[in-house]
């Protein structure tokens, strides 16, 4: 009985440029969804600190929304630009475990794009937090 190997992955520029971009549709479809709850997430943060009655101007209104929207598709664009770096550090590291190396950096750029949208929801959170209550004083 004849057993055929599994053939091994191929470094060549083609290949690599294949693999990844078989996966940027994914990448992206990420970067959309956690836009949207990292929104929405910024959204219950004004709403808290609101509650909370902590300084600040909390508004969210039709332009600061478009304004956001138009600012997180530039981030996707940026985004896009940096998913370019898997390949390029394929290339330029020359992994001797080719599948586990692209799954690792994929994974851990993939997890870092879309858990990044979170960041302002969250500071506004633990910012509100800590100045609760202080609306009207004055800190010099």
């Amino acid at each position: 009985m004849s057993h055929n190997p599994v053939p091994a992955l191929s470094s060549s520029p083609t290949t690599t440029e294949a693999w990844w971009a078989s996966r940027r549709l994914r990448y992206n479809i990420g970067l959309l969804v956690a836009g949207l709850l990292g929104f929405s997430l910024y959204i219950l943060a004004v709403d808290r600190c609101i509650d909370l009655r902590a300084p600040g101007d909390w508004e969210i209104t039709i332009f600061t929304t478009v304004f956001q929207g138009f600012a997180y598709l530039v981030m996707i664009a940026v985004a896009n630009l940096c998913y370019n770096s898997g390949a390029w550090s394929e290339r330029m590291i020359r992994p001797a475990n080719l599948a586990r190396y692209r799954k690792t950096i994929f994974g851990v750029g993939f997890w870092f794009s879309v858990l990044l949208p979170f960041l302002p929801g969250v500071l506004l959170l633990v910012d509100c937090a800590r100045h609760a209550g202080q609306e009207n004083k004055i800190v010099l």
